[in-house]
C-alpha cells in the first residue's frame, strides 16, 4: 500500500515535544524521567494512527505507554489524536525499531504489542519481521522479568512464523494461541484501525500471547 506524504507532519511533529519524543536515544535508561514517574511502561511497535496506543493509555492511566512509528506521514495521525485530548501517560517516538536497544536499556518495558505488523512475506524479508530471531533477541534485553509480547495479525504466514521462531527461543515461551480471536474475544481488547476493517470483512484475527522466561 502506498504511504500519502503528508507535507506538514515533520513540522507538527517538532511543535509538541511534550508528545513526541523527538531525542529518544538521550533518555535510554530514563524513561522514568519522562514521564515523571515510575509507572510500568508498555510499548506499541508500529502504532501507525495511533488508536490503539491512544486507546490503551486512555483505558489505562495506572501504566505509561510510547508508541513507535518509523514514518512521519503515519505517526503524525497519532499525533493529531493525542493534540485533541493530550493523555499525560501517552509518548510517541518516530524511529527504526530494529534500533530498539538504542533508545531502550535492560528491563524498561513491561508488555510489548505488535499489531498488525509488516508481514514481509518474500523468504529473504523473513529478517525485517517483527518476530525474527534478531528483533527477539532485542525484545529480551528491554523487556521486564516475565514482561509480555501480545501480537496480532490477519496474515497466516506472519502467525506461523512468529509461532515457530518463539517456539525455537531460549528466552519466551507461548502462553496462548488462537486462530480467531473473535471467537472467544477478551473484555479489554483494544481493536486498532486495521482490526476493525478486517472484522468488518470477516477475515480471522490470529493471535499470540508469549512471555518472557523469569530467569532472563
Amino acid at each position: 500500500m502506498r504511504l500519502r506524504n503528508v507535507k506538514y507532519a515533520a513540522e507538527l511533529l517538532e511543535e509538541y515535544p511534550e508528545i513526541v519524543v523527538l531525542d529518544p536515544k538521550n533518555h535510554a535508561g530514563n524513561w522514568d524521567e519522562v514521564f515523571g514517574d515510575k509507572k510500568n511502561i508498555e510499548l506499541e511497535i508500529g502504532s501507525g494512527k495511533g488508536k490503539f496506543i491512544y486507546e490503551m493509555a486512555q483505558k489505562n492511566p495506572d501504566n505509561n505507554y510510547i508508541g513507535i512509528e518509523k514514518f512521519d506521514s503515519v505517526i503524525v495521525r497519532a499525533l493529531e489524536k493525542a493534540i485533541f485530548k493530550p493523555l499525560p501517560n501517552l509518548r510517541l517516538i518516530r524511529f527504526d525499531a530494529k534500533n530498539l536497544n538504542e533508545i531502550f536499556k535492560n528491563n524498561e518495558i513491561s508488555n510489548l504489542y505488535l499489531n498488525f505488523s509488516d508481514p514481509w512475506p518474500k523468504k529473504r524479508q523473513a529478517k525485517r519481521r517483527l518476530t525474527s530471531p534478531n528483533f527477539l533477541s532485542n525484545y529480551t534485553k528491554i523487556l521486564k522479568p516475565e514482561g509480555h509480547i501480545y501480537l496480532k495479525t490477519d496474515n497466516y504466514g506472519l502467525f506461523e512464523y512468529s509461532m515457530m521462531t518463539i517456539n525455537d527461543s531460549n528466552d519466551f515461551y507461548i502462553e496462548k494461541i488462537m486462530l480467531n480471536l473473535y471467537q472467544n474475544l477478551p473484555i479489554d481488547n483494544v481493536q486498532t484501525e486495521f482490526e476493525m476493517k478486517f472484522v468488518q470483512q470477516d477475515k480471522p484475527i490470529y493471535f499470540i500471547k508469549a512471555k518472557l522466561k523469569g530467569d532472563n
